[in-house]
């Protein structure tokens, strides 16, 4: 499977998620290394966004505000191939820190670049149409990318 959308800014609260050492372990042992402290935000819409909200149902996140129609489109998505991670959540002095599914893909903004990453989806998240990305390098730079720069994900069979 291949997403591709436009590169969005954030929020900029990812960076406290992906410090926690907790994800940090759990991160290299599915990409090898530590992540990059903070997470590439992608838009998808259309057949992509299709695609995506079939992944968040493959992780078991609801999407309730989609109509019949487009529920039935998702529905008809294989992703049976498409192998999930699952990243725990914890508990860290009174404060929950919730659990997400990764599933392993590479990036690429041209065909000469390809880079490990990972599409992170938390448990809980307001995004329906915005891809994270996790990497053990910082995208945006290694990639040079800038708000509205096109990239491809394509998802890792397992």
């Amino acid at each position: 499977m291949r997403l591709s959308g436009k590169v969005s800014s954030g929020l900029g609260r990812a960076s406290v998620f992906m410090s926690q050492s907790h994800y940090q372990d759990q991160f290299r042992k599915i990409l090898g290394a530590t992540a990059w402290p903070g997470t590439l935000n992608v838009q998808v819409e259309n057949d992509d966004l299709s695609n995506y909200i079939a992944l968040r149902q493959k992780a078991g996140i609801d999407t309730l505000d989609l109509d019949d129609e487009f529920i039935n489109k998702v529905s008809k998505i294989d992703t049976s191939t498409i192998e999930s991670v699952r990243i725990r959540g914890f508990l860290r002095e009174g404060r929950s820190f919730g659990g997400a599914t990764a599933y392993l893909a590479k990036i690429s903004a041209s065909e000469s670049i390809n880079i490990s990453c990972a599409i992170l989806i938390p448990d809980l998240t307001r995004h329906v149409e915005v891809i994270e990305v996790i990497a053990d390098v910082f995208l945006r730079e290694s990639l040079d990318l800038k708000d509205g720069s096109v990239v491809h994900l394509d998802l890792i069979i397992g």
